[in-house]
């Protein structure tokens, strides 16, 4: 499958979207083509059996899952705690919007080195002949802009995971 960062920055039309170039001036954006349902895409990010396939744990990085916990709604929470290097890191955040199939949004922050939100998260899912297109954008604070690369390389390799998965 086809797979690659893209540079251009899109105008998004969701809520979220009208943050990208104030509270968060830096984007990492990272692309996947998948051959399965828009629907199936989606549901990977909510589903926390999914999420610990494909975001986190061995089969990605050298870590051990502590837990995976999701209130999956418009205004839930969640917490993916993973022990990595002899440190716990809870990777936690909120819902901000979701419209299955095609739009999620959430903070995202990593915890104790992040405080308040952190930075967000807004993936938008569009239908093509025989699957979709994922496209993510990781919005950071301007004192994150050195963590972009980084950010589009880590977000990256999940969504290569879940093509994997899926």
């Amino acid at each position: 499958m086809a797979r690659g960062a893209i540079r251009k920055v899109r105008k998004l039309k969701h809520k979220s979207g009208n943050m990208s170039t104030t509270k968060y001036p830096a984007q990492a954006i990272a692309t996947a083509l998948f051959s399965v349902s828009p629907e199936r895409v989606f549901d990977a990010f909510l589903d926390t059996k999914m999420i610990g396939q494909f975001m986190f744990g061995p089969g990605l990085r050298d870590e051990t899952i502590v837990s995976l916990t999701n209130e999956p709604r418009v205004g839930g929470t969640f917490s993916y705690i993973v022990k990595r290097e002899g440190k716990d890191l809870d990777h936690a955040g909120r819902y901000v919007e979701i419209e299955r199939p095609r739009h999620l949004a959430f903070t995202w922050a990593v915890r104790p080195d992040e405080a308040g939100d952190g930075s967000m998260v807004v993936i938008d899912i569009a239908p093509i002949i025989d699957g979709c297109e994922l496209t993510l954008t990781h919005q950071l604070p301007a004192e994150y802009k050195d963590f972009v690369e980084q950010s589009k390389v880590a977000w990256g390799k999940m969504l290569d995971k879940l093509t994997e998965v899926l």
